[in-house]
């Protein structure tokens, strides 16, 4: 757990959690705390019995806020993508008048990123921070946004030169991924919506209006998902369809081949009858004239079928 007295953007550690207590002449205190460290927190910041549940759940929570007597309870998704494989990770935010408690089970790079944004801004307050914090949040969901635009282009390429099994696993994955983003992205959706739109004492009037400008993004976002789950579509059909076509370049090429050796056939198969009589079977080289005819008709069989494009 580390404890931190932010004024103006400038952090000045604090080894007391009791001095958070306390609200500060100036700036507030913000609390980066894990999981365990709620046995703690809790009796000392009057935090809600069901708040505390819920950030000790394992299972997935849904993002929300819920205002409670000091301090409000604010679940948020933030979104990753390593190696290609795409993880919400909650952030859970106890947000009170002269403080912020961040909880968290891994590691989030957003807490990380949004201190020298926090200087920059010279950030007193602690709403000022939750709203720099949630904005960065929602921006990186940006970023995963394009690199499975950069993905979907990939594999559309792909496709067009040569169709494997293994892209249509990468489109149903991909397609999943999507709409579980998708899926996830509604509720955050009506956090932001409470944010700007209801009357909250502990947060600044004046503030609140910026948050309009986050919930816009976040329908941005969820309008580009909307966007990568038809073009998933499309890929999948765009699969089928190569897929038929090169089954459709293979039979034509077989059809052809067949096509030049059933001439051929028909000649080995007279040849082979047991006929008293069959023509050039007396001639000295009766066999390489035949054979040679064979060759030359196979020949121009396979030379007229190419200039068709048959094959």
């Amino acid at each position: 757990m580390k404890i931190r007295l932010v004024n103006e953007g400038v952090f000045t550690p604090v080894e007391d959690i009791n001095v958070a207590l306390t609200t500060p002449e100036q700036g507030f205190y913000w609390i980066d705390a894990d999981i365990d460290d709620l046995l703690v927190l809790q009796p000392l910041f009057s935090m809600h019995d069901l708040a505390v549940e819920d950030c000790m759940s394992e299972e997935e929570q849904r993002p929300k806020i819920e205002i409670y007597e000091g301090h409000y309870f604010i679940v948020f998704n933030s979104i990753r993508f390593d190696d290609e494989e795409i993880f919400l990770r909650s952030l859970n935010i106890f947000l009170g008048k002269h403080f912020i408690i961040t909880v968290t089970n891994q590691k989030i790079n957003e807490l990380r990123m949004v201190k020298p944004v926090l200087w920059e801004q010279e950030v007193s307050a602690a709403d000022r921070m939750l709203y720099h914090l949630i904005d960065m949040v929602v921006d990186n969901y940006f970023t995963v946004a394009d690199r499975i635009e950069a993905k979907i282009d990939n594999l559309e390429e792909e496709l067009i030169v040569s169709a494997k099994k293994t892209h249509l696993n990468e489109i149903i994955s991909l397609r999943s991924e999507i709409l579980w983003l998708k899926k996830g992205l509604a509720p955050q959706k009506e956090v932001l919506l409470v944010l700007y739109r209801k009357e909250l004492r502990l947060i600044d009037d004046d503030l609140q209006k910026y948050f309009r400008d986050i919930y816009e993004n976040a329908v941005k976002v969820s309008e580009t998902f909307e966007t990568f789950r038809d073009l998933m579509g499309n890929l999948r059909e765009s699969y089928q369809l190569s897929i038929a076509n090169r089954a459709n370049d293979i039979m034509r090429v077989f059809t052809a081949i067949t096509t030049i050796f059933m001439p051929l056939t028909l000649i080995t198969g007279i040849y082979g009858m047991n006929f008293d009589y069959i023509p050039f079977m007396d001639w000295d080289f009766g066999s390489f004239y035949t054979m040679g005819f064979m060759f030359i008709l196979g020949a121009f069989m396979f030379y007229l079928f190419r200039k068709k494009d048959w094959i």
